[in-house]
């Protein structure tokens, strides 16, 4: 196939998208198909996360990059940032799993609700690729219901002691430092759930891969058990007060995260079906001549240019300050299902080659199963915004 060179069938980049905004995702995509495409194939084969890439991730500046430069980050703009997971999510699920989970999830609960020694220590790290980390909030049995977790944080004379398990935890396996969520009792009438920052080498921290996937295969997923796990007074999270507020919040950026990549990945899957079309010849002409694939292509076409537009407001309200969680819920619920479905048809239009590691779409196609579910179920999602909508909570 030929180099990707954008879809943008409404002029989103000359209209929409300045100069700088530009240039940043351009250089992502650059990275992207020089760098991740000629490897992603083989390592989703072997179940393996490209950890030879990390470092690159690094430089070029994506990990936390809508964070500030104090602190070692790119300080970018949150369109921008969107346009990075964009281009990242192109390559593989699996690979914006990895710079979400260290920038949202890792790197925005330790600059929001950490100390100052916190920030200066962990987020220079963290942004350069020198360290990894990950994000321990879902457990075995409480998924979307993160209130009933039972992970615990106990006082101690000189600091916390920590007992739980957490799972489907991206980075896990490889981390060098985790923020786990775990319950510290009673505040009033609020359940007292607080973060901690956890190096991965304190005794009683274990992580274990998860077997058995069948989707995301070229990424880190883990099982994290602490057990008797002692902390310093030093590693709470001073500003993180009790209740689910502040993980929510971390939730909320890896969402908006998700909205802009999973149009990476439909992308991914358009390009790829309509460059088949037009080469691949059956009863004597190019399938693309076809109505059935022009409806199947049109189809896509259309569905990607509302989630680019969709995308493009959401990260202006972000930069303005006046976004809400449940926009980004909008955003996410409707671009995951908009991704899946695509993934889908661009599989079926590919035919029997459509199954084969050499295409993308249907290894897009099983991530996105896992996209469609993660930090936020689609269901959730849509009862998120059924909530905001009536008022009431039906869950």
């Amino acid at each position: 196939m030929a180099r990707f060179q954008g879809i943008d069938f409404y002029d989103i980049d000359n209209t929409l998208l300045s100069q700088e905004e530009r240039m940043i995702r351009d250089t992502v995509r650059e990275w992207v198909e020089d760098r991740v495409m000629p490897l992603i194939g083989d390592a989703y084969v072997e179940r393996r996360f490209p950890r030879e890439l990390i470092p690159e991730l690094g430089e070029l500046g994506v990990l936390g990059a809508n964070l500030p430069e104090d602190y070692g980050c790119a300080g970018l703009n949150n369109v921008a940032y969107g346009l990075i997971m964009q281009e990242l999510e192109r390559g593989d699920s699996g690979l914006r799993s990895f710079a979400s989970v260290q920038g949202a999830l890792v790197m925005y609960p330790i600059f929001a609700f950490g100390s100052e020694e916190q920030k200066r220590q962990w987020l220079p790290a963290l942004a350069s690729g020198e360290k990894i980390g990950c994000f321990g909030l879902t457990e075995p049995d409480y998924g979307s219901n993160p209130a009933g977790m039972i992970t615990t944080a106990k006082r101690t004379d000189d600091g916390w002691v920590l007992n739980g398990t957490k799972m489907w935890i991206t980075n896990g396996s490889m981390a060098d430092v985790a923020v786990v969520w775990a319950q510290t009792g009673e505040i009033g009438d609020v359940k007292g759930i607080r973060g901690f920052v956890v190096p991965t080498d304190t005794p009683g921290f274990t992580a274990r891969d998860q077997k058995g996937k069948l989707s995301l295969l070229a990424s880190d997923t883990s099982e994290l058990h602490l057990e008797d796990v002692h902390l310093p007074e030093d590693a709470l999270l001073p500003e993180s007060t009790g209740g689910l507020k502040h993980p929510l919040m971390c939730l909320t950026q890896a969402r908006y995260g998700i909205a802009f990549g999973a149009v990476g990945a439909a992308m991914a899957c358009f390009d790829e079906a309509l460059s088949y079309a037009k080469e691949r010849v059956m009863f004597d002409r190019p399938i693309g001549g076809k109505q059935i694939q022009q409806v199947r292509l049109a189809d896509m076409l259309t569905k990607i240019t509302q989630a680019q537009l969709l995308c493009i407001q959401l990260g202006r309200l972000k930069d303005q300050g006046l976004v809400t969680p449940q926009q980004v819920s909008l955003a996410k619920r409707a671009n995951c299902d908009m991704a899946c479905d695509i993934a889908r048809e661009a599989r079926r239009l590919l035919g029997a080659n459509g199954i084969l590691v050499e295409y993308h779409s249907m290894r897009h196609m099983a991530n996105l199963e896992s996209v469609y579910t993660y930090e936020g179920t689609h269901d959730i999602h849509s009862l998120i915004l059924g909530q905001a909508l009536t008022g009431l909570s039906a869950f």
